[in-house]
């Protein structure tokens, strides 16, 4: 059964452990403004308080995932300080939310991903984009900045050094190529993006919830802690996992030879 709820920016539509939220601008290629941001973060974090939903998808409406912040609005109607502030911190919740939330996300990047719009891409666990999209980081070339947390989240996919090709000098790229250079998961053909991303996330909500989220926690920001914190935490999660209902369920499925029913508890 699929429940949908619809609102202008962002359409959220779930059908059963799945939620798939689109950016709805399509009129500007899904650019982001401050409203899209706070749909975007509205429906996340509800994402993240339903103990049902246990993946959620990423999309765009139309030919296009994102084109990036909505520039030409920008010009048409110049923001306050405040408002500049607003939208930045808005912003940088939705992409915080993605990478940190226990629920997994997958991007499913029907099409061109610049800027804001890789952002979001680069923010989720996963990544499946069309062949002939179209990236790009043109926030410098613009005069302007990045956000989302490009600095560390291109860096842990390409490294350093391709990092800073990539954002110093803001040159497009193919979703093929994203693919060969590790920026993304697969490049698929556009047609095949969405589907191929509803079967993973589908996999997805078949795992264990909670050691699927302390995965999620630890093999984020493993290139900045030592070995012996890295051992530290896992400990730690094991000793808690060892404690749920998930973990007996597992442990009872594997001798039944049985598929596990995992509750998140």
């Amino acid at each position: 059964m699929t429940a949908e709820r619809e609102g202008h920016e962002v359409l959220a539509a779930r059908e059963g452990a799945l939620l798939t939220l689109t950016l709805n601008r399509p009129h500007r290629l899904n650019a982001v403004n401050l409203p899209l941001y706070e749909k975007l973060v509205a429906e996340l974090e509800a994402a993240e308080a339903d103990s049902g939903i246990r993946c959620v998808i990423v999309t765009g409406s139309g030919r296009a995932f994102c084109a990036g912040a909505d520039l030409k609005a920008h010009a048409e109607t110049p923001m306050t300080e405040e408002e500049r502030a607003r939208y930045v911190r808005t912003a940088q919740r939705a992409n915080h939310l993605i990478q940190t939330m226990g629920t997994p996300v997958v991007a499913a990047v029907n099409g061109h991903a610049i800027g804001a719009g890789l952002e979001l891409a680069l923010s989720a666990d996963f990544a499946i984009v069309a062949e002939e999209a179209k990236l790009r980081l043109p926030e410098i070339a613009l005069g302007t900045f990045l956000g989302g947390g490009v600095v560390y989240t291109l860096a842990e996919r390409v490294g350093v050094l391709k990092a800073r090709e990539l954002v110093y000098l803001g040159d497009f790229f193919s979703g093929t190529e994203a693919a060969g250079m590790g920026v993304v998961n697969r490049a698929l053909p556009a047609g095949e993006v969405l589907p191929a991303a509803h079967g993973l996330a589908a996999r997805l909500a078949r795992r264990a919830p909670i050691p699927l989220a302390e995965a999620k926690r630890l093999i984020g920001p493993a290139g900045t802690l030592s070995r012996e914190q890295a051992l530290e935490r896992e400990r730690a999660a094991l000793e808690e996992i060892f404690r749920t209902d998930d973990w007996a369920e597992g442990v009872a499925a594997f001798r039944e030879g049985r598929a596990p029913d995992y509750r998140g508890r």
